[in-house]
């Protein structure tokens, strides 16, 4: 019945990734599309980057299956721990491991992502979601992603 949209976003608050899903779909089943369609190219020759250098991410992307997929990446984290899963894990006493390390500094530029939602909803059609067809709202948010990449 509803879309929702899964990105990932650079320093200036410009879309790298974008993926539309289902209203009622997890972040965390989505996140590794997201993380395969980021690709950067290089001012001179080369292949374009696949691996940022460090992934700013909320709470709902601080399961074991996220963590596990960018430690295998080599990708550094800066993702807060749920008071749920820290519980679990003091719970479970010297068989819960250490708890994730965490960046508090680091974390506040997080505000990157919600800034490059609010510049995509500048567009009325994509703040509202007048689009019946899902194909249609991905093919405007590419159309806005473009537009602000270009304005750069």
């Amino acid at each position: 019945m509803s879309t929702k949209i899964h990105l990932a976003a650079d320093s200036h608050a410009r879309p790298l990734a974008l993926v539309v899903t289902a209203g009622q779909a997890g972040d965390a089943p989505t996140f590794e599309t997201v993380m395969a369609r980021i690709r950067v190219p290089r001012t001179g020759p080369g292949r374009p980057r696949t691996r940022p250098a460090m992934v700013l991410a909320g709470r709902a992307c601080s399961s074991r299956a996220i963590r596990g997929h960018l430690r295998r990446r080599q990708i550094r984290t800066v993702i807060p721990q749920p008071s749920d899963q820290a519980g679990h894990r003091l719970r479970r006493g010297r068989q819960g491991g250490r708890p994730p390390g965490f960046d508090a500094d680091t974390y506040k530029q997080r505000n990157t992502v919600e800034r490059c939602i609010n510049r995509l909803k500048q567009w009325r059609g994509l703040a509202t979601r007048s689009d019946e067809l899902a194909i249609a709202y991905q093919a405007a948010l590419h159309l806005a992603a473009i537009l602000m990449w270009a304005r750069r």
